[in-house]
């Protein structure tokens, strides 16, 4: 079960204006709140993408090497500790 957790952000001046302008009849969200989790959502993924782009690159990185630089690996080898 998803938790909610309230949070209260503070906006006066030009910010607060430009949030109007895109919240409700006249702009692309439904509420304040909608308009909020968008830039949270985007950074999100973008976090996730970056991590698997950089995944990507040592994975490719590994399998192009050549064969004769492999050696065994144990799990103690591979696994973080923290």
């Amino acid at each position: 079960m998803r938790r909610i957790t309230t949070r209260t952000v503070r906006l006066s001046g030009s910010p607060s204006e430009f949030v109007s302008t895109n919240v409700g009849e006249a702009g692309d969200y439904e509420c304040v709140s909608e308009y909020i989790r968008d830039p949270i959502r985007r950074d999100r993924m973008r976090l996730e993408r970056e991590t698997f782009e950089r995944l990507n690159a040592e994975l490719e990185r590994a399998f192009s090497a050549p064969d004769d630089s492999y050696r065994p690996l144990s799990a103690a080898d591979v696994c973080i500790r923290p």
